[in-house]
């Protein structure tokens, strides 16, 4: 154990370290891989994406994961072996790209693992006053690190919520420190199954930057995609170009209680589901076109991230940079840029990082911190202790 630690302090004091990145999202398409070169750490951080690549669970993959995801009642052995199989299979995905990429993982210092979200249950979703915010990701550091022969950074989000956060968003953090800009208010918005955004005021207060959970991004339209389709999602906004919004359907999925919360607010396919749609519909007692749900469900999508973005402003123009699936779902872009009609809007590949691997970096960046960043007592971020996260593993 000894010579790890002074490995892990070896780490810590190089000039340059290469991490890792790895994100799955509620999505679950797919796994992420980013490899970073970053220097220095906090505001001193400077990142190069090396190499990135986005790699496609197969079919079986993902209904096993969806056995587990976001359900209240599962099979108890079936979660328990996935939490090994998620991180071999991350592991069997990470050598593959090493390999591809001419890299030897001795050269590798670090990999720095989000996992598997399975079940996200903040105090005001679960709704128990008794009980804690609580979230829960599957795919084993451990595992990794054996399978890989590199040190792990993993289970991210368990330190935040331990500190009194709700685990999510944690791009918070990333963004605060990669693209804050004196002077200019920025918000950026990531649209995976769940819609989030940071806000980076041009002071650079850190009181008042914040990350939030906004409502669905891609996670209902992919389920509907599916149902109606047996389709994974909707490609260029194809489908919900053709048909119409249900102003009244529309008008019931707005009134959820999570919309009016105050900011910040975390949330998750958990309570924006096929059943919580479905609900609405009998509700309702309305009859939908297929192509109608999804033109729908996509307009739920932007009102609502546009709703929340508005709230913040007072109505006032900011600047936008997207990342995420939806960036690349014209029908939801068209009418962001509707709402947001005087707003600067971009990709945040314009800010240096490619928005596809985005989510992978800022994990690696993370992992920098916790193994290269220092931490000031008292310091706070988004109303949350700054502090370092991320459990360690070691391959031997």
């Amino acid at each position: 154990m000894k010579k790890n630690i002074k490995r892990l302090a070896d780490i810590s004091d190089k000039e340059e370290r290469l991490v890792v990145g790895l994100m799955s999202g509620t999505s679950m398409d797919g796994l992420d891989v980013a490899l970073c070169r970053f220097a220095g750490s906090g505001f001193q951080t400077q990142v190069q994406v090396l190499a990135f690549d986005s790699v496609r669970y197969d079919d079986t993959f993902k209904t096993e994961l969806r056995k587990v995801f976001a359900q209240r009642e599962v099979d108890f052995q079936l979660l328990v072996l996935l939490n090994v199989v998620v991180a071999e299979q991350h592991a069997a995905i990470v050598n593959d790209c090493l390999k591809k990429w001419n890299i030897d993982a001795g050269m590798v210092d670090l990999i720095a693992s989000h996992g598997q979200t399975v079940f996200h249950a903040p105090r005001r979703l679960h709704g128990m006053p008794d009980y804690p915010n609580a979230t829960l990701q599957i795919g084993d550091g451990d595992h990794l690190a054996r399978r890989t022969g590199i040190i792990t950074v993993s289970d991210f989000r368990q330190k935040h919520v331990a500190a009194g956060g709700e685990g999510a968003p944690l791009a918070l953090y990333g963004d605060y420190f990669l693209f804050s800009k004196a002077g200019e208010d920025r918000f950026l918005l990531n649209m995976g199954g769940i819609s989030n955004f940071t806000y980076l005021p041009g002071s650079g207060d850190a009181d008042k930057v914040f990350a939030t959970d906004t409502g669905p991004a891609n996670t209902l339209i992919d389920t509907y995609m599916r149902r109606y389709y047996g389709q994974s999602f909707d490609l260029d906004g194809r489908v919900a170009s053709q048909g119409k919004t249900n102003e009244t359907l529309l008008a019931a999925l707005r009134s959820d209680p999570f919309f009016g919360q105050p900011f910040p607010k975390s949330t998750g396919p958990e309570l924006f589901s096929e059943e919580w749609v479905d609900k609405h519909l009998r509700e309702t007692y309305i009859e939908i076109a297929p192509e109608d749900m999804i033109t729908t469900l996509t307009e739920l999508t932007a009102r609502t991230i546009a709703d929340g973005l508005l709230c913040v402003t007072k109505g006032k123009e900011a600047s936008l940079f997207v990342s995420g699936g939806g960036a690349h779902n014209p029908a939801i872009m068209t009418r962001l840029r509707e709402y947001l009609n005087s707003w600067h809007i971009d990709a945040v590949d314009s800010l240096g990082v490619s928005g596809d691997a985005k989510e992978a970096v800022l994990f690696a960046l993370l992992a920098n911190e916790t193994i290269a960043g220092e931490t000031v007592n008292g310091a706070t971020l988004g109303g949350v202790p700054l502090v370092g996260m991320g459990k360690i593993s070691f391959p031997d």
